[in-house]
């Protein structure tokens, strides 16, 4: 498994400013290096990236919020503020990385929302989105994308 970032395209993004969370995913060209991605994340990413991330997935804020380990209130509060917490930014650009991931191998964004949303019995019948609320569990889910890819399904 490896911790490369996806190879950009030359896809535009809908909206003015491309961010974290379409460039993994969608794998949209922007000038990102490890550097900058840490940088962005220390200083707390925008609240557009999460509901970037929530649009991709296709889950309710509140449902996406309580996976992230952000409360309403939070959640309120931050939408407020127009800026997320480094910790939290990170979990967003986690599930993004494993959906972007989840594209790549299954080819389209319809088929990845639904397998990240399905119990996988890779994962010993848990729901990738729920084994991913952890660092370790979404690198689980990442090893099982990749065995997916190289016909190695176990």
């Amino acid at each position: 498994m490896s911790n490369a970032l996806p190879k950009p395209t030359t896809k535009k993004s809908a909206r003015a400013g491309i961010g974290l969370v379409s460039y993994y995913i969608h794998g949209t060209a922007a000038n990102f290096t490890q550097p900058k991605i840490i940088a962005a994340l220390q200083a707390g990413l925008p609240v557009t990236e999460l509901q970037d991330l929530q649009t991709s997935l296709a889950l309710p804020m509140d449902k996406l919020g309580a996976k992230l380990g952000i409360s309403k209130a939070t959640l309120h509060r931050r939408k407020l503020g127009g800026r997320l917490e480094p910790a939290e930014s990170d979990r967003v650009v986690r599930f993004a990385r494993l959906m972007g991931k989840a594209v790549s191998v299954l080819e389209s964004q319809d088929n990845a929302r639904r397998w990240l949303n399905s119990p996988q019995v890779g994962l010993g019948g848990a729901v990738p989105l729920d084994y991913a609320e952890t660092e370790i569990g979404a690198r689980e889910v990442e090893d099982l994308l990749g065995r997916i890819e190289y016909g190695v399904y176990s």
